[in-house]
């Protein structure tokens, strides 16, 4: 059968660039790996989307092959019937899935990381909380605790290389024969053989599954952070070690505060005659209530700072401070005798009345908050 052009193997434009390449090479080898993917036919699709990486990659042969087609890579292309060294390509897919695959011997594949995200309230995120998460992982299959082998069968070692994981290759180019070591093609890598695979997991040793993991968060951590947890990943091939889980967090917003940093800043609405007056006020903080007193003659924009009622350090001690910013209320509709002694009031100003302190800016009132 003809050989499918190999741009639209990885299903990129004949134009696009290195990274795009790389990045659909990326995608489709996570999705085609026969070590996460249990469909017979998901190993020949590796290999072709391998081999379409393998030309395209390198700037030489994918102008040898932009130009003469399969017909200028035969001499160095990959074929599925034949193992070869993937160089680079072996030490790209070591990075996704934890193994050199084709020059890897009887190391088996680590598990790869996994990702969940949950979502916090402020006062959560702030204090700290214990989630119980449902994330979806491939794990060890319990029929065959992960051997691959259906129940009361064991692997079989692998008789092509002996169980040694590892064959060598001849292979033909243009500039002679090239005998290249690297893994058993018949085991990848393995060593052994699986005459009766496991039903469940159809001799993958791993399936799908959902499993309950508990997570501290830690008080004061912030949206967007992430919490690594070593060993909670997709579990790891024949046995290796699992991958890691990686707990994204979300904060909700919260109608009452801003978050800056460790600090919070909140509005407080107060009735100018409160602010001329002065008054003792409630504020909201994330612990409840907390009794203010308002001096007079509070201005619009002042602000009042709560030390410690902030959110706690992620990584040290203590506690960021709230800042309370005063709203002055002015009013919108009066009656006739509000008005008249509001006239009464303005006809005894003086030039005191709204004199300012010496440094009276709305600059110089928030420095002076944090003196």
């Amino acid at each position: 059968m003809a050989k499918r052009d190999y741009y639209e193997v990885l299903g990129v434009s004949r134009d696009a660039d290195a990274d795009e390449i790389k990045k659909a090479f990326r995608r489709l080898a996570r999705e085609q790996h026969p070590d996460v993917n249990p469909d017979p036919a998901a190993g020949e699709s590796f290999r072709e989307t391998a081999e379409a990486y393998e030309v395209l990659s390198s700037p030489d042969s994918r102008a040898r092959y932009d130009r003469f087609g399969h017909a200028g890579v035969d001499g160095s292309a990959l074929h599925t019937d034949q193992f070869m060294d993937f160089g680079s390509l072996s030490d790209l897919l070591g990075a996704f899935f934890g193994e050199d695959i084709f020059g890897g011997g009887r190391r088996a594949a680590r598990g790869a990381d996994a990702s969940v995200v949950t979502e916090l309230s402020l006062s959560e995120a702030a204090f700290g909380v214990t989630r119980e998460l449902d994330v979806e992982v491939v794990g060890e299959c319990d029929d065959c605790a992960g051997s691959g082998a259906a129940p009361g069968t064991s692997p079989e070692q692998c008789a092509t290389c002996g169980g040694a994981g590892r064959v060598q290759q001849i292979q033909q180019t243009p500039l002679g024969q090239f005998v290249r070591a690297g893994a058993c093609p018949a085991c990848r890598g393995r060593g052994v053989h699986i005459a009766s695979p496991c039903r469940s997991c159809r001799g993958n040793g791993r399936r799908q599954t959902t499993r309950a993991v508990e997570v501290n968060i830690p008080a004061g951590i912030m949206d967007g952070q992430q919490l690594k947890m070593r060993g909670q990943g997709h579990a790891g091939a024949l046995g290796s070690s699992p991958g890691d889980l990686y707990v994204g967090v979300a904060v909700r917003p919260d109608p009452r505060f801003v978050r800056d940093g460790s600090n919070l800043v909140s509005v407080l609405d107060v009735p100018f005659t409160d602010a001329a007056l002065g008054a003792e006020l409630d504020v909201e903080t994330l612990e409840g209530t907390e009794r203010i007193e308002l001096e007079a003659g509070t201005q619009p924009g002042d602000v009042v700072v709560l030390r410690g009622k902030g959110v706690p350090h992620l990584r040290g001690r203590g506690r960021g401070d709230q800042l309370v910013q005063v709203n002055v209320l002015m009013p919108r509709k009066l009656t006739d005798e509000q008005r008249r002694l509001l006239n009464e009031f303005q006809a005894g100003v003086g030039e005191d009345t709204y004199a300012a302190p010496e440094d009276g800016s709305l600059l110089g009132r928030i420095r002076a908050a944090f003196r």
